[in-house]
């Protein structure tokens, strides 16, 4: 990710302040003016998943932690949306929700959201650990890219350990840099789409890329790091005929995992 690496100045409302801010009107929540996450003609996806999912907590504060999400980047979202919150079945212990982002009058945007309340468990499975990773101390500074003005918001370093990673993979530190209102659930939603998709290492020339789709796993439901630094890892499992199924992994500054996903990616060029 070259470019820039003078620019730090945090410019925009922190998001966690620009959830805060929705507006309840009627059966919807709007917000308006949401600038600072935008990469290219589109908001950035996790922040438009991250304000999907405040609007379910705001509409439902009792909801229990979130489990999983399936979101659908449907068309390209601009500064000012409208997000419903409805209940698709509500158990003794799971709630299903879904949320739907309109952007001009169309929808853009579409998550389903599992939430569920923690049991007696009848056993057990650790989260794994990256194995050979490099602490961010020691890491560099990555800069931002022209045109994902997104990346302001964040702070990141390289992460590739001596020796590198698989081909078509990609790995970063990450930190957000105002990270003021943000539940730990919330934060990975945020972060979780933060890096390019593995596959363009891959890409024989220069072109644009889209995410289609994600689907993602918490593991855990208290999430912790040191210094709000999570390791961030996308990986191209299949690249052909314009499209990458990609795996996307998250961990804390020990190493340990606390998010996984799929994402389909379109590659234009």
């Amino acid at each position: 990710m070259p470019g820039d690496t003078t620019t730090h100045q945090q410019t925009f409302p922190a998001i966690g302040q620009i959830a805060a801010d929705m507006r309840r009107v009627g059966e919807r929540y709007e917000l308006r003016g949401v600038d600072g996450w935008l990469q290219g003609r589109t908001m950035y996806g996790g922040a438009s998943s991250f304000l999907a999912y405040a609007a379910a907590r705001r509409a439902m504060p009792d909801l229990p932690p979130l489990r999983g999400a399936q979101i659908g980047f449907i068309a390209p979202i601009g500064t000012d949306l409208d997000i419903t919150v409805s209940v698709l079945r509500q158990g003794k212990s799971v709630s299903q929700i879904q949320t739907d982002i309109h952007f001009e009058g169309a929808l853009a945007h579409r998550g389903l959201w599992l939430f569920g309340s923690a049991r007696p468990s009848n056993g057990s499975v650790a989260p794994g650990r990256c194995e050979g990773f490099l602490p961010y101390e020691d890491m560099d500074e990555v800069g931002s890219p022209e045109g994902l003005h997104f990346v302001r918001n964040l702070d990141i370093r390289r992460a590739e350990p001596e020796g590198g990673v698989p081909p078509g993979t990609l790995r970063r530190w990450v930190r957000i840099r105002d990270r003021a209102g943000l539940d730990p659930i919330g934060e990975l939603v945020l972060i979780g789409d933060a890096l390019p998709p593995g596959s363009i290492r891959m890409m024989e020339r220069q072109g644009p890329i889209s995410s289609i789709n994600w689907s993602l796993t918490v593991l855990g439901d208290a999430p912790t790091t040191r210094e709000g630094w999570w390791l961030l890892e996308t990986s191209s499992n299949h690249m052909a005929d314009g499209f990458s199924s990609e795996t996307l992994r998250m961990w804390n500054a020990d190493g340990v995992e606390v998010m996984r996903g799929l994402q389909s990616v379109a590659i234009f060029g």
